[in-house]
C-alpha cells in the first residue's frame, strides 16, 4: 500500500530535521512527502531543501499566513495546501507534526493494520513525551482515540468523511465521522511516537477559549461539554482550564458558531459519548 505524507510546519528548524530523518529510516519508505513551510520566519524551509536534494520523494511547499497561532484552523489550511499539490495515487493519506520521532517501523505496522481489515478507517499509535529523562506516555485522551499529530487515514474513509475541518477540533469530529460512517480506528499501544513539543505549548487565552468553540461545534451540548471539559483539564493539570473552556461553549452558543457536523451527525456524537461515558462507569 502506497502511503502519502503531508507534515505542516511552522518555525521549526530545531526539530524538523528529526522528523525526516526518521521517515528516512523507515522499513516501508512513504511514496511522498509534502512539507508546508507555513510562514516560518527561521530556517525551517533550508533544512527541508536539504532533505529535498537527497530524498527525491521530499517536497516543500511554502505558505504565506497570519503569524497569530489558533489550534485548528492554521494546521489544516497548511495540510490543505500540501495535498492541493499531491496526486490521488494514494492508498493511505497520513496528517503528521513536524516535531515527532517516529520508530523504524511505525509506518510498516500501521499498512499492516490496514491490510487486515477493510473497515479500518483510521490507525495510529501513541505519543510519548520526555520527563525527567524518561519517555512517558502523554495522556490527554483516551486510548482509542489517535493523536492529531500523526494521523493515517484509508484513502475511502478521508474521502467520505470530508476530508480535514479547518477548525479546532478537527482531529475529534474525524473519528466521529468514522464511526458514524461505520469505519473502525485503531490505536496501536506498540508503536510509540516521540512527541518533542507538548501538546498546547504555544496557545493562549483565546486558543482555550477555542477548546470550549470546538465541543459546541461537534454537537456536544452543554452537559457533555461540561464533562469533557472536566476530565481535559484535570488531565492537563489545570483545573481553572475548566472555566475557559466553559467560557467558549457559552460565547460559540450565543454567536452561534458554525458545526462541524450535521444535526443528524450531531445527535448520533452525542448518543456515542453518553454510552462511552456509561461503558466507563459502569
Amino acid at each position: 500500500m502506497k502511503y502519502y505524507i503531508v507534515i505542516p510546519s511552522h518555525n521549526e528548524e530545531k526539530l524538523i530535521a528529526l522528523t525526516l530523518e526518521s521517515l528516512v529510516n523507515q522499513t516501508v519508505l512513504p511514496s511522498k512527502v509534502v512539507v508546508v513551510n507555513d510562514n516560518s520566519t527561521d530556517n525551517t524551509a533550508g533544512i527541508v531543501q536539504e532533505f529535498t536534494q537527497k530524498h527525491s520523494w521530499i517536497s516543500l511547499v511554502n505558505k504565506t499566513s497570519d503569524a497569530i497561532h489558533l489550534p485548528g484552523s492554521k494546521v489544516i489550511q497548511a495540510f490543505q495546501k500540501g495535498l492541493e499539490t499531491l496526486d490521488i495515487n494514494y492508498d493511505i493519506l497520513v496528517k503528521a507534526d513536524a516535531d515527532l520521532i517516529f520508530p523504524n517501523n511505525y509506518f510498516e505496522t500501521i499498512i499492516s493494520h490496514f491490510k487486515s481489515d477493510e473497515q479500518i478507517g483510521m490507525a495510529g499509535g501513541f505519543a510519548y513525551i520526555e520527563k525527567n529523562g524518561d519517555w512517558i506516555l502523554e495522556n490527554l485522551t483516551d486510548k482509542d482515540h489517535i493523536r492529531g499529530a500523526f494521523k493515517a487515514y484509508r484513502k475511502a474513509c478521508f474521502e467520505q468523511i470530508g476530508g480535514l475541518k479547518p477548525a479546532m477540533g478537527w482531529d475529534t469530529v474525524d473519528e466521529l465521522l468514522c464511526k458514524f460512517y461505520n469505519w473502525k480506528v485503531v490505536t496501536d499501544e506498540s508503536l510509540k511516537v516521540k512527541h518533542l513539543k507538548p501538546t498546547g505549548a504555544n496557545y493562549n487565552q483565546a486558543s482555550r477559549y477555542k477548546q470550549g468553540e470546538a465541543f459546541y461545534t461537534l454537537g456536544y451540548g452543554f452537559f457533555i461539554t461540561a464533562i469533557a471539559s472536566l476530565k481535559l483539564a484535570m488531565r492537563k493539570g489545570k483545573p481553572l482550564l475548566f472555566i475557559d473552556y466553559l467560557k467558549g461553549f457559552w460565547k460559540a452558543q450565543s454567536e452561534k458558531k458554525t458545526m462541524l457536523v450535521t444535526p443528524e451527525q450531531a445527535k448520533f456524537v452525542r448518543s456515542y459519548r453518553w454510552k462511552k461515558m456509561k461503558e466507563k462507569l459502569f
